[in-house]
């Protein structure tokens, strides 16, 4: 049997630290302006900043399926040895829960903002096309969801980055080198 890379391919690298960025990019920008913006001090600006945000954030969406489709085709490496079985199964559905979130929150994103009458724009470049239309009621229910999750994405983020520095700096493993590096 082949042994098992001790690294993620480079492939694997790129998308996880493209999509970190992209992620904490839009995470930021939404939190700015959802709760330092006003659409009564000037509407024009927050409207912007928010086209910022969907533009950055649509981009997930696209990569997010083929990082699930490459994970699917290149196996993770092995978890240390010295981590417990608790540890690994918690690692797993930390993994998961984010991989939850890089799908659910573009998607209530979208849906936020096609029911509000707005359009899903990708890098300016184009739009996603919509799948719904104005819909108050239903804006009245996704924009919360879509807040309550980049809550708790960003949550999930912070406890990803915790544990891959207790990994490094603590656990002194090769959790976090097998994101970085392609070998010794």
């Amino acid at each position: 049997m082949p042994q098992k890379s001790k690294y993620y391919t480079k492939t694997a690298q790129w998308l996880h630290w493209i999509m970190a960025i992209i992620f904490i990019a839009a995470w930021l920008i939404g939190f700015y302006s959802g709760n330092f913006l006003s659409y009564a001090a000037d509407g024009s600006f927050k409207g912007d900043v928010i086209t910022l945000h969907k533009n950055i954030a649509s981009v997930i969406i696209f990569l997010v399926i083929i990082r699930i489709f490459w994970r699917y085709t290149h196996p993770a490496p092995e978890l240390p040895d010295t981590m417990s079985p608790l540890m690994k199964t918690l690692a797993h559905l930390g993994h998961l829960g984010l991989y939850f979130m890089l799908l659910a929150l573009p998607i209530s994103g979208c849906l936020f903002s096609w029911s509000a009458g707005h359009p899903v724009p990708v890098l300016y470049l184009f739009e996603i096309p919509r799948m719904i239309q104005d819909n108050p009621d239903l804006t009245d229910i996704v924009k919360p969801v879509h807040i309550y999750l980049s809550w708790a994405a960003g949550l999930l983020l912070v406890g990803h980055i915790l544990a891959a520095l207790k990994h490094h700096f603590i656990d002194k493993d090769n959790v976090l080198r097998s994101m970085t590096r392609q070998s010794d």
